[in-house]
């Protein structure tokens, strides 16, 4: 494994961290066992940086990494997310699993307390807010947070899917030192703003889905997905977009192939390839992918090769939208209660 800078710090984060969300949320029926022996194995190939949030599975996923934590806390860089909720319908009525924003300080103070309490840890490394609150000042989330870390209960803060704007405002108010995002060869927003701005302010990147949920594996079936995937209701695995997207796949594959790499590590060596402040996230509860997305450290990609990405993305320009109108609501500031 090969190590990064985290932002203005003298940490040392493995240029790969491990995305956790899909152990047990979002991508089909969770293995607890499997996921288990896919911690263990990502320590054992130097991976040191694990991403979690309260949301994942509404708090099972910290459950989970708190098995591994007990042992190896001292081991791992931990980051969560805190600033969803599920809503509810009625007073007194159960609660579903629809989601919304909450960024309220005293929605904010309860939710740091119960992902301390699953994680069954005296501090946070890495806390973000998950989204920004439309309805509530950024500054009043962030002046929240930075309660805990005063506390010493959260070492340092974080944004996730923020605009600049957002960005700014939070920083004038409290050090901010990662900024999340989706970040991949079909997911290239960031460029126009935010990727810069973290890099003009010192501040780590860590982009989610650099694999593009799987599409540039070439290995997704989205005929095949679980009912409770929540990729098979997102425009790029269904009808025109899906048709374009496996023709990329195709071509990225032959390339991988030419290059004598997997899709999945060319994916990624794209991704790390666009600063040295990224650190990618690439999630999965497999340990043989795991493997697999560690060989991409090693990767050193040429101009012509980045060239050769950009030509097969020019040809199959109809990507389509990452997310729904729903989940886009919770980027774009649009109500959602």
């Amino acid at each position: 494994m090969k190590y990064r800078k985290f932002g203005q710090t003298d940490i040392q984060l493995s240029a790969i961290g491990l995305g956790c969300m899909g152990m047990s949320f979002a991508y089909g029926t969770p293995d607890n066992q499997e996921s288990l022996m896919t911690l263990q194995e990502s320590l054992k190939l130097g991976i040191n940086f694990w991403d979690t949030a309260d949301i994942y599975g509404q708090g099972a996923n910290e459950v989970l990494l708190s098995q591994m934590l007990k042992q190896h806390r001292d081991k791992i860089f931990l980051a969560t997310k805190i600033g969803f909720r599920p809503k509810v319908s009625n007073p007194g009525s159960p609660i579903s699993t629809e989601m919304i924003v909450d960024g309220s300080k005293e929605y904010i103070k309860n939710a740091i307390n119960a992902s301390l309490k699953r994680l069954d840890i005296d501090k946070i490394d890495l806390l973000y807010l998950h989204r920004v609150d439309p309805f509530v000042p950024i500054e009043e989330s962030i002046l929240a947070m930075s309660e805990f870390v005063k506390a010493g209960k959260v070492s340092y803060l974080g944004l996730s899917e923020c605009s600049t704007e957002d960005l700014l405002r939070a920083n004038a108010v409290w050090p901010i030192a990662a900024v999340q995002s989706e970040y991949s060869i079909l997911s290239r927003d960031v460029e126009k703003g935010i990727l810069p701005l973290t890099k003009e302010l010192g501040m780590a990147f860590i982009p989610f889905a650099p694999l593009s949920r799987g599409l540039l594996t070439n290995k997704l079936d989205v005929t095949h997905l679980d009912k409770t995937d929540f990729r098979s209701r997102l425009p790029r695995y269904n009808g025109e977009y899906y048709e374009n997207n496996e023709k990329i796949a195709d071509e990225f594959a032959q390339l991988a192939s030419q290059l004598k790499v997997t899709p999945a590590q060319l994916a990624i060596a794209w991704v790390l390839s666009r600063g040295e402040n990224i650190i990618p996230i690439p999630g999965t509860k497999k340990r043989q992918y795991l493997r697999e997305n560690c060989g991409a450290v090693d990767i050193i990609l040429s101009s012509e090769n980045i060239d050769s990405i950009e030509e097969i993305i020019k040809r199959h320009p109809n990507i389509g939208p990452r997310y729904s109108p729903r989940e886009s609501n919770f980027i774009n500031k649009i109500k959602t209660d």
